[in-house]
Formats: structure tokens, sequence, C-alpha cells
């Protein structure tokens, strides 16, 4: 597998958000597999910084729950169990009925624009698929979605379950195909509809909908389950 880019770009984010991206592609792209050690010395100097940003980002990791530090051999990239899975799944679509109910914000032509920009991008890529590229669309997707959600504390819990349902997609990558962009199709073109409709409430519902279409596909190619 390719090993995703290194080289920082000149965004808003910290050195520390940049690393920790870096580092939840690997794992969702399953670079980094369970078991695999994160070394610090290692990464700070692929990287070209020093240990503490490195740390700092493994830490965040450790709170999403994807690595842990066990005595005696280090900081470990960690499997979620099918039942942690179901979990997540289950909590992320209660969470979403909840992005219109607490502290919602305004819609504004900015939020639109970027949908319909990740709608167009996501039609290109049903015309040629590339597994990286719908991780990556996918997670522009998710920070649209975060700024959406006024609550502090709800985009927080959002944001950890988020990235514990994405370090299961390598699992069924293969196994979907096309599914899979015909789905992010279809996602991205109801929220396009809510957000000009100025309809945070729908926001969270067609966030619900699919987050239960993409759950069925998980019990369906990864637990074997008949839908």
């Amino acid at each position: 597998m390719t090993i995703v880019e290194t080289r920082f770009d000149s965004s808003s984010k910290t050195t520390v958000d940049q690393i920790q991206d870096r580092i939840l592609e690997r794992i969702c792209f399953a670079y980094y597999r369970p078991g695999d050690q994160l070394k610090e010395a290692a990464l700070a100097k692929e990287f070209g910084v020093s240990r503490t940003p490195v740390r700092d980002a493994i830490a965040r990791i450790g709170h999403l729950g994807l690595v842990e530090t066990r005595n005696g051999v280090g900081t470990i990239v960690i499997a979620l169990s099918d039942d942690r899975i179901r979990h997540v799944y289950e909590m992320r679509m209660k969470l979403a009925t909840l992005i219109g109910e607490m502290s919602p914000v305004s819609i504004e032509a900015s939020h639109c624009e970027e949908a319909q920009s990740i709608h167009e991008m996501a039609l290109l890529l049903r015309e040629e698929p590339n597994a990286q590229e719908y991780v990556k669309l996918n997670r522009r997707l998710q920070s649209l979605i975060k700024s959406l959600i006024g609550n502090s504390l709800l985009c927080e819990f959002w944001n950890q379950v988020y990235y514990q349902a994405s370090s299961v997609w390598h699992r069924m990558e293969r196994k979907v195909g096309s599914e899979a962009y015909d789905a992010l199709v279809e996602e991205t073109s109801d929220l396009l509809i809510a957000l000009e409709r100025k309809d945070i409430q729908a926001v969270g519902y067609v966030q619900r909908l699919h987050i239960g279409y993409g759950f069925q596909r998980i019990e369906e190619f990864v637990f074997g389950k008949d839908i």
C-alpha cells in the first residue's frame, strides 16, 4: 500500500493537527494495522519536528480509542471488536438526530458551496473510483458536518465516533465496490438539498439515514450478516 504524503500544507491547522491527520489516514488506509507500534522518534524524524507534537497527536488519537499505550510495549494501534463497532454506529445514529436540536447553527452560503463542491467530487469519484480519495473526501464531508454542530460537547462525541467508525472501512474496501461511491453521491445530494433549504434538522436526519445505510454495509461485508 502506498504511504500517504507527509508534506504539511499551509492551512490554519496546527502542526499537531496535521500530524494527527496523517496518522489517522494511515490507520484508515490500514497502512498501520492493529498491533503496529507508533514510534515517536521515527515519526518525529519523518515529519521533521520534535517529539512533542508527535506525542500530543498520538495522545489525541488515544482519546479517540484507536491506539493505546502498554507497559513494556509502547503505543500500538488497536482493533475495535464487532460489538464495539455496533455500539459506535448506534451512537453515531443517535447523535445525528441531535444536530438540529442542541445549539443549532445558522446555515450559511459557504456551507452550501462546500457541500456542492463535495458532491461534484463524489460524482467524479463514482466514475473513477479511488479508495484513498474516497476516505479523504469522506473526511472533508465530516469537517463540513462538524462546522454545522453548534454544541461543543456534541461535536467532540461526534468526532470521536466518526474516527472509530472510519477505522474499520479498510475491512470492506475490496468487498463493497461501486456501492460505496453510489452511497456517497446520494448522501451528498441529500445533504445539499437540506442545506439549500436551510433546514438544520434535516441535515441531522440525512446523516442519521446514511449512517444507518453504512452500518447495513458493515453488517453485510464485515460481519457477514444477510440484510
